[in-house]
């Protein structure tokens, strides 16, 4: 009688062995697994990014007058000047002169 149940046991152990083991993916592959992973991913990525953001002005915005500017006005005047070419014709010409 003992070696019958100590068969038994050891036949269904054997059994219980061979089956495969079940898998605790709840239907989901190895791709929409990775998706998933790349989906947390972004999300939290984007959550530690926006946290070092403190917006994109520091305060409120605040008007300050430009400072002002003062600038000197040029006197400038035309002058005719002469000069000689290659050929030795002379050329009146007009320069604009400022001081």
């Amino acid at each position: 009688m003992k070696r019958t149940i100590v068969g038994l046991i050891l036949a269904a152990t054997l059994a219980a062995s061979t089956v495969p083991a079940a898998q605790a993916r709840d239907g989901i592959g190895a791709g929409g697994a990775a998706a998933l992973g790349v989906l947390g991913g972004l999300a939290v990525g984007g959550a530690i990014a926006s946290s070092q953001n403190n917006g994109y002005y520091p305060g409120r915005p605040v008007y300050r007058e430009p400072r002002p500017v003062y600038v000197e006005e040029e006197v400038c005047h035309v002058e005719r000047r002469v000069f000689v070419d290659a050929y030795g014709d002379e050329h009146f010409r007009r320069v604009r002169v400022c001081e």
